[in-house]
């Protein structure tokens, strides 16, 4: 039985628990993820509407978070969009569909609240299959004008990027102390920390831009 809510006050330490799981040593050794859910619930850019838990036989196996962003455009006009992230799996549980089932359930709720584009930093492998596409596609670029290949777009309403070129902004709640994020790792059950493959995949990625 599958069941997607949204996330209560009771399964906070549940979900922080399956977020620290899924995310350790998986792109660094050690990981942060666990700390922004941890402090993110609080700032004035977090969505608790689309903040949702996915259960199996009544289990919390998943979560997924959605934070405000926006797009600026070269004459100064603000979009508001949307980003999500950590969005997550119980290992055990992974490569079985419920990721996908979660993020799609997520976009129609997104709809229904009318946002209308999702920004996202992630590998593409995992991401092209729900519709995101390179930044590139869309002319939305960072700050410095690049076009990171691990920045993704998706229109939730399909033409709603004119192709004009902006620039994508994420909430300052993204920021995390690595020093913050550390010291509250350290109050947790100790998990051993590993230099993996996975980690050096992530950083040619996070490295890589898209001419």
């Amino acid at each position: 039985m599958i069941n997607i809510r949204n996330e209560k006050k009771e399964d906070y330490r549940i979900v922080e628990e399956i977020t620290r799981k899924a995310f350790y040593n998986l792109y660094v050794p050690g990981c942060t993820e666990h700390y922004l859910v941890h402090i993110m619930r609080g700032h004035k850019d977090f969505i608790p509407e689309l903040d949702f838990v996915i259960e199996l036989d009544d289990k919390i196996i998943g979560n997924i978070m959605y934070t405000k962003a926006e797009l600026l455009d070269q004459n100064g006009e603000r979009k508001e969009i949307l980003t999500f992230g950590p969005v997550c799996i119980e290992p055990k549980y992974q490569r079985k569909g419920y990721g996908r089932m979660l993020i799609e359930y997520s976009f129609e709720k997104a709809v229904s609240l009318g946002y209308d584009v999702i920004v996202i930093f992630g590998n593409p492998a995992n991401y092209t299959g729900r519709g995101f596409k390179s930044c590139k596609k869309f002319n939305v670029c960072t700050d410095n004008g690049k076009y990171p290949a691990a920045m993704l777009v998706k229109e939730l309403i399909p033409g709603v990027l004119d192709g004009r070129k902006r620039i994508y902004h994420d909430s300052p709640i993204m920021s995390v102390s690595e020093e913050e994020a550390r010291q509250y790792d350290d109050s947790l059950e100790k998990i051993e920390k590993k230099i993996l493959p996975s980690q050096e995949e992530f950083y040619i990625m996070s490295h890589s831009f898209v001419e």
